[in-house]
């Protein structure tokens, strides 16, 4: 059963039978809002990107995204850049798959991030989600709705961190500003 979460809700990344979680994707989703023209209605493409940063006691030590597709330690995986969204109506444009067996010890939290390459705002922006999803089964555990548009260009979305001997995810959904992840660290540290 999806939970659709609301920022800053938290979730135990436990399974229903008491077993721990073992592969999650974390996926994004989006398309570009129609524009009223001179001409009538018309959209503009929106090249959105996620990110991963891993961190270790809140020093960022790996990085996954377009350009860095797998983890130095093979835990994390980017499935690919989407330079215009919607194609999956509805489905995810971008995932991050992580096995969270394979993470090493030392890094006990994981930001997802998104942000928009060309420097278009979310006002340009509609549908967008992100989604944790049990990557044994394909079953949807989490949604978070990235709704309210806005003059910013990124969004730090959400973090799947170690609590005692399992993970929890928590949305983050705090607005920021920037092109790629580095642009963003400011913004994440206050979240880790």
């Amino acid at each position: 059963m999806t939970v659709n979460m609301t920022k800053g809700q938290a979730i135990s990344l436990q399974k229903d039978d008491g077993g721990a979680l073992t592969a999650v994707r974390m996926g994004l989703g989006w398309q570009a809002a129609p524009r009223r023209g001179l001409f009538g209605t018309r959209t503009r493409e929106v090249d959105l990107d996620a990110s991963a940063v891993l961190f270790a006691d809140k020093q960022p030590l790996d990085v996954v995204f377009f350009r860095h597709l797998i983890s130095d330690d093979g835990s994390v995986r980017h499935t690919g850049d989407n330079l215009v969204g919607g194609v999956g109506q509805g489905g995810d444009d971008e995932a991050i798959l992580v096995d969270l067996q394979r993470v090493p010890v030392h890094i006990d939290q994981i930001v997802f991030t998104v942000n928009s390459f060309t420097g278009q705002t979310f006002q340009e922006v509609q549908n967008a989600f992100c989604r944790l999803v049990d990557e044994t089964n394909g079953q949807e555990l989490a949604r978070y709705t990235l709704d309210g548009g806005g003059q910013y260009t990124a969004q730090i979305m959400a973090k799947v961190h170690r609590a005692g001997t399992g993970w929890q995810m928590t949305a983050i959904g705090n607005p920021a500003n920037g092109r790629t992840f580095q642009d963003l660290m400011p913004a994440i540290l206050p979240h880790l």
